[in-house]
């Protein structure tokens, strides 16, 4: 069985595309740049020249396609944390204080998403107050509250 969920050891990795994908497109285009720029030294005049730099051109644009997915994906996440979490305010902190929990950054709503049910409407409270950093918000969570279903 895992180790239970804290601060040191909530990051999570998408092992196929942060250990496979992502190394495999960053080796293709530097694979790509030096073959082309070996042949463009080589053989300046040369019609394979135009194709090489075609395939520097590909392989940036696969490492670009690959970060957007990513970053789509997290978008998508923190719209669904947001939304979750404005649902959680309503249910646990006075009406007064989850109306100025919509004042929150979307990063502070994503990192108090780890805060129990006891000691949110304190740590939403000094977020307010102190405008407190994911990191720090994250740091004074005494009772770590799991999110397992992370992209």
């Amino acid at each position: 069985m895992p180790e239970p969920q804290s601060f040191k050891n909530h990051a999570r990795f998408d092992p196929p595309m942060h250990f496979f994908v992502f190394p495999v497109l960053l080796v293709n285009l530097i694979a790509c740049i030096v073959i082309t720029v070996g042949l463009a030294l080589h053989h300046p005049e040369g019609h394979m020249l135009v194709l090489h730099i075609w395939l520097v051109v590909l392989s940036l644009a696969l490492v670009a396609f690959a970060m957007r997915c990513r970053m789509n994906d997290l978008k998508v996440q923190d719209r669904v944390i947001r939304l979750e979490e404005r649902l959680r305010y309503a249910a646990l902190l006075p009406p007064a204080q989850a109306a100025d929990a919509a004042n929150l950054t979307v990063r502070q709503i994503v990192a108090l998403r780890f805060a129990s049910d006891a000691e949110l409407p304190a740590l939403v409270s000094r977020t307010l107050k102190e405008g407190l950093q994911p990191r720090h918000i994250k740091e004074n969570i005494v009772t770590w509250r799991a999110d397992n279903h992370r992209v």
